[in-house]
């Protein structure tokens, strides 16, 4: 069989009739063989029956969520495509043509992008359409390096063997975010084709929430970049620290009439601390999330993140305790010049924030080895 056409369903006896007679015309319209299969989440209004009698075929889904049906609905479909929407009647199911020839054409996921095709009066919330999609769109761009311009359009295509390999997990609304994440993690093609988007059929509301699953989208295009999570914003404080005490450990500097002294040079070493800790951060999720599997491996710095051992992470905390210590110890040395009385020396007072910096830099980095260590503990249980 050439194409499955999947519809997820929770309660839509209202519309996925329409939906399958839809979706049947193109087949026999193009001549294409296929099968309409509902993937129904727990209904209790008879769509399974109505969805039946239109000559679809129902698979019952457990798991409740989106993500949860539509996987459910990948594992189950006989075509060596799918092409995937909502069973709302927003889609336009008698016109495929554009996913199904770039299927063929050797694309693995093909995305509809409904700003291009036409969004119908009432078929999406403004704020939806002018700051939700586009927001979540453009951060996904910059951070997967994907030209994808409506990265939750419900109508795409697939490749059934190429989305099953992904091994998609995310049970919930956001399960369209990672088949395009993990599509372009793995390096497979993706492409766009203009799709329609009408006002759904349905007389009750959408199951969409819109700032709980828009957050839920965020975090997962988050989560999945520790790049943009933790390593550039660790390299941006890190970098910041140190220039701030490098122009200040001398002395105070001034900006004009603006004067920058040991108050600045304090805040430049808590830039330093917060760099040295999402930068640690950074380097154990990329590990640990390649060797879960949710992530692949790093192309050029696996051997290196595979090289982050207790040992080698312990030898680096090691050698910065011992440069803190030794700043510790020579204002100590100099207070205990002064007999432990009034030591009124800036240099002496630079230099023990930054030394106790250091040393705290030292234990997070430490910390952050057992960390690590404790997290390939879970990888080792599952490699016996």
């Amino acid at each position: 069989m050439e194409l499955t056409i999947l519809m997820p369903c929770l309660n839509e006896a209202e519309t996925v009739g329409i939906c399958v007679d839809k979706a049947l015309a193109f087949l026999r319209r193009t001549g294409v063989d296929g099968e309409v299969l509902i993937a129904d989440n727990g209904s209790s209004d008879g769509s399974p029956a109505v969805a039946e009698s239109r000559g679809a075929r129902v698979v019952p889904v457990r798991e409740r969520g989106y993500g949860a049906a539509l996987s459910g609905g990948i594992a189950a479909a006989r075509g060596r495509y799918i092409v995937m929407g909502d069973a709302d009647d927003s889609y336009d199911f008698s016109r495929l043509e554009g996913f199904l020839d770039e299927l063929r054409n050797g694309a693995d996921v093909v995305m509809g992008n409904r700003f291009k095709g036409g969004i119908q009066a009432g078929a999406m919330p403004a704020l939806h359409r002018w700051l939700g999609n586009p927001l979540l769109s453009y951060i996904g761009r910059r951070l997967f390096r994907i030209q994808v311009n409506d990265f939750h359009c419900g109508l795409r295509g697939v490749n059934a063997q190429s989305i099953r390999a992904l091994n998609l997990r995310t049970p919930g609304m956001e399960f369209a975010s990672e088949m395009v994440v993990r599509a372009a993690l793995e390096g497979l093609k993706v492409v766009e084709v203009p799709t329609s988007l009408s006002p759904d059929g349905r007389s009750r509301p959408p199951h969409l929430r819109t700032w709980r699953d828009g957050w839920r989208h965020l975090k997962f295009l988050l989560t999945y970049s520790p790049r943009w999570l933790f390593l550039y914003p660790g390299i941006g404080f890190l970098s910041l620290g140190l220039i701030i005490t490098a122009l200040l450990f001398p002395g105070p500097l001034w900006l004009g009439g603006i004067g920058l002294e040991n108050k600045t040079f304090m805040a430049g070493c808590l830039c330093l601390l917060v760099g040295v800790q999402s930068i640690a951060f950074s380097l154990l999720v990329r590990r640990y999330a390649s060797r879960q599997g949710y992530l692949p491996r790093h192309r050029r710095y696996a051997h290196f993140l595979d090289n982050l051992t207790l040992e080698r992470l312990a030898v680096v905390a090691l050698v910065l305790f011992f440069l803190g210590g030794c700043g510790v110890a020579w204002c100590f040395f100099k207070w205990w010049g002064a007999f432990f009385g009034p030591f009124d020396s800036p240099v002496a007072t630079r230099l023990m924030v930054f030394s106790i910096s250091i040393l705290a830099a030292a234990t997070q980095i430490l910390l952050a080895a057992f960390l690590g260590a404790i997290m390939d503990v879970g990888k080792e249980i599952q490699d016996r």
